[in-house]
């Protein structure tokens, strides 16, 4: 039997975006360096559209104007957490932290959905009292080029986090990813609000369009959640990724058989443990050569994954998972 040796915790953290091993065993976040600039890039956003939407929203006095602001003002927020919680996400395993520090990613995750929900609740009764109390919409015109410029601004951002994600895999970036996608078909909204109750004097469109807006941050927030607690409950990879780890083990020509596969995502890092059914007569140098060459074969498809191979010979009875 060959498992991995305890990381080592006496050497310096890797550069960004390194690839392979960190000095600790476990692997590199990939694109570190990548993360961290999505981080900046939304706080530097949120920060401009805020103070946009602000001038906008005291010329126009429109609720569903007021209602991108709040989300802003949220996307603030929640890019601040996302800030802090990706830099302690990319530290490296340590002694008192041996798996890492990736759980920082969904606990903000769960910060930044609670934070959503309360605010979303505020949304709601502004647009009530508005429905009890209308008012109309003035100079739509600053509103419409908020909105424009909003647009522009926020699908920059998004198609930039959207790449990031795609190289990094990172909870909290697609989080914030997922504000940002909201926010632009809020702005869109905002803009079709705008118009009814200028063009056509329907005041009640404004505020109705707010009350289907904070729904919506709702729902995002509850996807939010839902994926951030996933991941703190250590529930495992789905079915499909479970099958590609069982056909990548099983297509070596040396193993006889695989058992008790359990696997977990802590958000920026994948961790598989399994069970190898080798040849009983096969020499422990034989073992350990397959064990490796098996683990590489895995790593290749789930870059920073953490791979621990127990091996067993083939025909030893022994207890099994139960929900292997």
């Amino acid at each position: 039997m060959t498992e991995p040796a305890a990381p080592r915790t006496d050497q310096a953290a890797p550069p960004d975006n390194a690839g392979g091993s960190d000095d600790l065993g476990g692997p590199v976040y990939q694109n570190a360096g990548l993360m961290r600039l999505a981080t900046y890039a939304s706080v530097a956003v949120a920060s401009v559209l805020i103070a946009v939407k602000l001038v906008a929203w005291t010329m126009t006095e429109s609720v569903s104007l007021l209602s991108t602001l709040i989300d802003s003002l949220l996307d603030a927020f929640a890019s601040i957490i996302n800030l802090i919680a990706v830099r302690q996400a990319l530290q490296p395993a340590d002694r008192e932290h041996r798996f890492g520090h990736g759980k920082a990613e969904p606990l903000a995750g769960l910060a930044q959905a609670a934070f959503i929900c309360g605010s979303a609740i505020f949304l709601l009764l502004e647009a009530g009292d508005r429905l009890v109390h209308p008012r109309p919409v003035v100079n739509t015109e600053i509103g419409y080029a908020v909105m424009v410029f909003s647009i522009v601004l926020t699908v920059g951002l998004v198609l930039f986090q959207r790449y990031v994600v795609r190289k990094s895999g990172s909870l909290a970036i697609g989080a914030d990813s997922l504000h940002y996608q909201t926010d632009v078909m809020i702005n869109l909204s905002v803009i079709a609000s705008l118009y009814i109750a200028s063009e056509f004097g329907f005041l009640a469109a404004d505020p109705l369009f707010a009350v289907a807006i904070a729904a919506y941050i709702v729902y995002g927030a509850w996807r939010i959640g839902q994926k951030s607690l996933d991941i703190l409950m250590d529930k495992e990879l789905s079915d499909d990724d479970r099958q590609r780890i069982y056909d990548i083990v099983r297509a070596h020509p040396d193993v006889r058989g695989m058992h008790d596969l359990r696997t977990r995502n802590t958000g920026t890092q994948v961790f598989i443990q399994l069970h190898l059914e080798l040849d009983p007569q096969m020499t422990l140098i034989q073992a350990h050569e397959v064990t490796d060459a098996v683990t590489d074969q895995l790593t290749a498809v789930y870059a920073n994954a953490e791979v621990i191979i127990h091996e067993d010979p083939e025909g030893v009875d022994e207890p099994r998972a139960q929900f292997d």
